[in-house]
């Protein structure tokens, strides 16, 4: 099957690269030439037959919306668009309604592998309607991992985005339990090797997971993660995660806890437990470090 992808970066890089091995003909552009197949978007749909597959995998926001716009004017009816990059979920249906006016179908896909999906392959989420996910089966296919896992039409447009929201957001809460796990071990009197603990749990453990080890490959790489700080980013779909639990008034502690820890490594001297301390020693005279 052929298909245009716009961005190489890390992610679409990869997948260009797992398709053609799957067999697949794929047309990439990049701003940075040294990637790209193509000049440009026009010369990109121009090697394309239709009906044309174009996939996105470019940053959320304003450059996915532009790259859209742009492939919207040069496409025909009866082509796809696929949006593969961490867009929030309710971008999607407008977006599919603005392609609907010129015949151009939409799926929005979740796409989850990071480095890792070019040989262990990516799980998909996607959304939209059945005929054109249908259509996509065979790129999806080489994508997603062998065996009956990895894939599953998740929904109307806006599905698959919302999908992978859940997705990171419950990846928030592992990674952070094992950040937790790990730091009360080393904080223990008792134990003398934690990486050693750690790898122990990699099989027949009920805390085994892809997560775990990744975190024993950090530690076989650094084993007191002395060249790391404890600053950690986020990108959008925790928040948003926990934007839908207080939309739809579902409980989410660990989710939630997660996203404000993160905010918490951010700060070199918390003025939250500045104000802690302050009124612990208001109240009853307890000690404060300067």
């Amino acid at each position: 099957m052929q298909l245009g992808l716009i961005g190489l970066g890390r992610m679409g890089g990869n997948m260009r690269e797992r398709l053609r091995a799957a067999g697949h003909e794929v047309i990439g552009f990049d701003h940075n030439a040294d990637k790209s197949d193509v000049a440009n978007l026009a010369e990109l749909v121009e090697k394309l037959a239709a009906p044309r597959v174009v996939w996105t995998m470019v940053p959320a926001g304003k450059i996915t919306e532009d790259t859209i716009d742009a492939l919207s004017d040069l496409l025909s009816e009866g082509d796809i668009v696929i949006d593969g990059g961490n867009s929030k979920f309710t971008d999607d249906a407008p977006r599919a309604a603005r392609l609907k006016t010129k015949g151009i179908h939409y799926l929005d896909v979740g796409v989850s592998g990071g480095v890792w999906g070019i040989t262990n392959g990516y799980a998909l989420m996607v959304g939209g309607e059945a005929a054109q996910v249908e259509h996509c089966k065979p790129i999806f296919e080489a994508l997603k991992p062998a065996g009956e896992f990895g894939f599953a039409h998740a929904g109307t447009h806006g599905a698959g985005h919302y999908a992978k929201m859940i997705h990171n957001g419950i990846e928030y809460g592992m990674m952070q339990a094992y950040g937790e796990g790990y730091e009360i071990l080393l904080a223990s009197e008792l134990v003398d090797d934690v990486p050693a603990v750690i790898k122990s749990w990699r099989e027949g453990s009920v805390v085994k997971s892809w997560l775990l080890d990744l975190l024993d490959r950090a530690l076989d790489e650094d084993p007191t993660l002395a060249n790391l700080k404890g600053y950690v980013e986020d990108t959008g779909e925790g928040r948003w995660t926990v934007d839908e639990a207080v939309r739809l008034a579902v409980p989410a502690h660990v989710l939630a806890a997660s996203i404000f820890t993160r905010f918490e490594s951010r700060q070199d001297d918390s003025p939250a437990m500045k104000a802690v301390a302050a009124l612990r020693q208001q109240f009853g005279g307890h000690a404060v470090k300067r």
